[in-house]
Formats: C-alpha cells, structure tokens, sequence
C-alpha cells in the first residue's frame, strides 16, 4: 500500500447536504487525505459515502462544509464556477457505471477531455492516451466501442480516462459495484497498481479484500457521519465501535 507522507493534501471540514424530502444525507463530515495515500470509505448502502464524494468534486453542491485542496480554501456550498474549475482540473471522478461515450472509441473516450477541456494537441493527447491504456491493459483495444467490450474492460477505459488528466487525486465510487465478479479482480488489480505507484486515492467501496491490501487508511461513513476510523489493521482487527464490529461481520458473512 502507498506510503503516508503526513502532507495533506485534502482536508474537508463540516460537510453537510440533505435533499428535499430524503433528510440530511451527511450530517458533519470532517477528513482529510495525505498525498500518496489511500483512504478507503465503507458503509452501508444509503448511508452517504456516494454523496460525500460527490459533493467534494462539486457534482452536488454541499449546504455547508469547506475543503482545502492543494493550497486552495474552497466553500463547498459556495464555491462559483472558476474555483469548482481549479479543483476538477486536479482531480478525476470514476463512476460505478464507467460513464464512457458509447459512440467514441476506446481511444477518444480518453482523448476527448484533453482535447476538448484541456486544449492539448492531438497528436500529444493520443500518446498520452494510450500511454495510459497501456498501464491499465487496454491499448490493444483501443478502437473498440464500449458496447463491444465487457464491464471489466469498459471500467479500466474509465480509468485511463482518469489517469489521462494526471490528477492529484482519483475518487473511486464503487468502481466494481457493477461488474460480474468473475470481473471484478482486474479492476481491482489496476487500482492495487496504482496504489502501489503511489496514486493518492478516495474510494468508495464493499471490497474488503482491496481495502485490506491496498488502503492505509479506512472510514465508515453511515447515517451521514463518519462513524470510526483508523489505519487498515486497527480497523479490521480491533475496531472500537460495535456498529463497526456488527458491519464488518455482516460483509464476511455475505462473503464480500
């Protein structure tokens, strides 16, 4: 697992959010991240992990909470266009259902946002493109559409895509929640590499196995609060709270 510099890279103070007639989703979110670590977010479903991530890369706007990123201070509810700009830029967003364009390639699924977002020339975008499908197994199909590749396949293009920007950080929202699990281990492979390269990451996930191996740090997020957390050993092998204890019992037992 990446090494904790104790530099931190991301420090999110008071997060709240609630939706119209769904409560208050978080309810007083603090965390912060150290660059090149990788912090794992468990839960159970409903309990807001989804919304925090989301919220944080500004793809729900947060009712209170304020973030430290990279140097910048952001209000998380107020933060205008420019400075939600400054913060994506740095950072990359992989979703649970990969999110590619079905009628591009392989390759222009990756190239587009240099392109188009980034302005970067063409010829610089595909090598860096495929610089980027090559670390994560993909280059030789890099003239497929999504449609003729399997999830697997479809979610490790998601993170070339994510890598192609070279973020400071990569948010992960159960990035194999949807993949057959006959699937799942060569995602989970990709993100260890990363990991071990050094890649500072966020992710959201049910995988006890990779938050085990590859995070140095773990939180459990339900009912909108961060509940415990601690380094990976601690966590798992002598947590403090009994709801940690009653969750990390249930997941062995449905075998995740």
């Amino acid at each position: 697992m990446a090494a904790n510099t104790n530099e931190n890279m991301l420090v999110v103070r008071g997060l709240k959010k609630a939706f119209p007639g769904g409560g208050q989703v978080l309810k007083g979110i603090d965390f912060a991240i150290s660059k090149g670590e990788v912090a794992a977010i468990l839960g159970p479903s409903g309990g807001g992990k989804t919304t925090l991530l989301r919220c944080i890369n500004f793809l729900e706007r947060a009712d209170e909470g304020t973030m430290d990123f990279c140097g910048m201070h952001i209000s998380l509810h107020g933060a205008g266009r420019k400075e939600i700009g400054q913060v994506r830029k740095r950072t990359a967003f992989v979703f649970q259902n990969y999110n590619l364009f079905l009628n591009r390639t392989v390759l222009e699924n990756v190239t587009e946002g240099l392109i188009i977002a980034r302005k970067m020339d063409r010829a610089l975008a595909v090598d860096k493109a495929m610089a980027c499908l090559e670390k994560v197994g993909m280059a030789d199909r890099k003239d497929h559409y999504p449609n003729q590749l399997s999830g697997g396949q479809q979610q490790r293009a998601a993170i070339a895509r994510a890598l192609a920007t070279d973020p400071e950080i990569i948010y992960f929202d159960e990035p194999t929640s949807a993949l057959d699990p006959e699937l799942t281990g060569e995602v989970l492979a990709v993100m260890r590499s990363l990991a071990e390269e050094g890649m500072t990451m966020l992710v959201v996930t049910h995988e006890l196995g990779f938050a085990k191996s590859a995070a140095s740090r773990i939180m459990l997020v339900d009912e909108g609060r961060i509940l415990e957390e601690a380094d990976t050993r601690t966590f798992f092998e002598a947590p403090r709270e009994e709801r940690t204890r009653n969750f990390l019992r249930a997941l062995s037992s449905r075998d995740l």
